[in-house]
């Protein structure tokens, strides 16, 4: 029987192999035409920094403080963090874990850590030592590169550990709080013996992984993302694209490095050629006065940062006259929110992705005629997910049992689900995982949406954060759209809080804006006049709502109140 089943295969193949001969011989496009080293290169974020270093060496690159780096310094000093790595052994398939702020130093890991072969996974600043570990550990990491800022987490950290692990410490200029040096060496030693003309290599295949990003695991250990070199290339590139940036953009660090490696713009900033202004700490006073110092043109960032320089006071934002432009993500822009960067003369753009679409894979692209339409209609466009980014295959709605696309009618709720070269390659060592992602051949993102008739895609909520109060599904997201319209909400979270009669109601977490006050009954009434009856909160906490190191509202926290307390009413 296995004899027969052997043989049945052999002639299979043999067919196959047949077949294909005989497509080649008769398509002359297939003749003669291969792949070689003259017409064909992996695709690598990497020739971006060498391109800027040959072609603008003397533009200025980085600044961060009193330091100044220009290209061609830039380059040599990735260069010279590769070649260090790599007389300490690190090669392909190896782990740099890095411990960094918005620093020259966590720019320069995006290059030279890659240019060896390894994989560098950027840490959220914010953990504790048991979820560092954890990290630490499951990413197998050979060298930790630190800020001395965290020294006392990172000890702990490693005394956890069941590996050997080499530490680097990065002592900031503009560092001056509290913290020792761990390692080994300081980052500068390091560099300096490293060379700054090490002949590094691309990949030998753009499918090998560039880099390893955890997700925020709040019910469970967290994944590890893992991205490769070509959706890397192309997500930085999309960036540009997407954004209509113009070369040679002065770039604001105000979006974590370590979330989704900044949503890849590490590497878009070198693909443009422009200047990454760094910032150790997100605070409005600082970040407008960067904007007008470096005359900054870019910055992208959760709600909450955008909200802060919305409700800045004026005299912050004197001397600012030029255009600035803002992403924004993480979470629906409350039509607040929107308005209120209009009225300062910001342009606001929302994107949207996960940490498995390497950040921002879907943007809200705008129509040159929406400008002549309402405020309010301009908030309720721009406030949309909108459509793919330019090198994403494809975007839509889809039922995710039948996964069959949502009608175009902005009401059938379904998945939004993504797939092509901006999705991850997969969850480090989670097979099982991967495949329930993957499943039907498209990535499911467990967000539910809506497909409008112009083909945009509107958020409805997590599916984890529907409300169904008496049979009635309420979207979360539109309650908290409407309650950040009263003047004295700063921000709003709502989740569903466990009722005798009607199963669930919606609870409303209300942080308001700094000297501002307003009662559950004033809030009430006010939300009767935007939605219907059914939707209005029942119940109402007044509370500084707890958030990621990336501004998203820890939800988990507020539905685990809600089941072990009374709100305020």
């Amino acid at each position: 029987m296995r004899v027969a089943v052997f043989a049945a295969t052999c002639r299979k193949r043999i067919s196959q192999f047949k077949k294909k001969e005989a497509r080649v011989v008769k398509n002359p496009y297939m003749l003669g035409l291969e792949k070689n080293r003259a017409n064909y290169a992996p695709l690598t974020p990497l020739t971006f920094i060498e391109r800027s270093a040959a072609v603008y060496p003397d533009h200025v690159a980085v600044i961060h403080g009193r330091r100044r780096y220009t290209w061609r310094e830039a380059y040599a000093r990735s260069r010279r963090l590769a070649s260090a790595l790599v007389q300490r052994k690190v090669g392909f398939g190896d782990t740099v874990a890095v411990m960094l702020n918005n620093t020259p130093e966590m720019l320069e890991c995006h290059f030279g850590v890659p240019m060896t072969g390894a994989v560098l996974n950027t840490l959220n600043t914010r953990l504790d030592a048991g979820a560092l570990v954890f990290m630490l550990n499951h990413g197998e990491a050979k060298v930790l590169i630190t800020d001395r800022e965290y020294s006392a987490t990172v000890r702990q950290a490693l005394a956890l550990a069941d590996r050997k692990i080499t530490v680097i410490d990065v002592d900031d200029t503009e560092y001056t709080g509290p913290g020792e040096r761990l390692g080994e060496t300081d980052y500068e030693t390091l560099l300096a013996g490293g060379s700054p003309d090490y002949a590094w290599q691309g990949p030998d295949d753009e499918w090998d992984a560039i880099s390893l990003n955890y997700t925020s695991g709040t019910t469970g250990d967290p994944k590890g993302v893992v991205y490769h070199h070509r959706g890397a290339y192309l997500n930085a590139l999309s960036n540009i694209v997407s954004w209509g940036m113009p070369p040679q953009s002065v770039y604001l660090w105000t979006l974590p490095m370590f979330h989704c490696n900044g949503w890849c713009f590490p590497w878009s900033m070198a693909a443009n050629s422009g200047t990454n202004v760094c910032l150790r700490r997100v605070e409005a006073k600082s970040i407008l006065a960067a904007i007008r110092e470096h005359k900054v043109t870019h910055y992208c960032g959760a709600p909450i940062v955008h909200s802060m320089l919305v409700n800045a006071p004026d005299e912050l934002r004197e001397g600012i006259g030029h255009k600035v432009s803002a992403l924004v993500a993480a979470a629906p822009p409350p039509a607040a929110m929107i308005a209120g960067m209009a009225r300062i003369g910001f342009d606001l753009t929302h994107v949207y992705g996960l940490t498995e679409t390497y950040g921002p894979a879907a943007v809200c692209a705008k129509h040159a005629d929406w400008s002549h339409l309402p405020l309010e209609e301009q908030v309720r466009l721009n406030g949309r997910q909108g459509v793919r980014y330019h090198a994403q295959e494809g975007l839509t709605v889809m039922d995710g049992e039948a996964m069959v696309e949502v009608p175009r009618d902005g009401e059938t709720m379904g998945e939004i689900m993504f797939r092509g070269n901006l999705v991850m390659k997969g969850y480090l060592k989670n097979p099982q995982a991967t495949a329930e992602a993957f499943r039907g051949g498209w990535y499911h993102t467990g967000d539910l949406a809506v497909m409008q008739p112009d083909g945009y895609v509107k958020i409805k909520d997590r599916s984890k954060d529907i409300i169904i109060s008496g049979g009635e599904n309420i979207s979360s997201v539109e309650v908290e759209d409407a309650l950040c319209r009263h003047r004295a909400v700063a921000a709003a979270a709502v989740v569903a809080a466990p009722h005798p009669t009607w199963g669930e109601i919606p609870c409303a977490f209300i942080e308001l804006h700094e000297g501002a006050s307003v009662t559950a009954k004033e809030l009430r009434e006010f939300c009767r006049e935007h939605m219907a009856r059914y939707k209005v909160p029942r119940r109402f906490v007044f509370e500084a709502l707890p958030r990621t190191s990336t501004g998203k509202i820890r939800k988990n926290i507020l539905r685990d109140q809600v089941g072990s307390r009374s709100a305020i009413e």
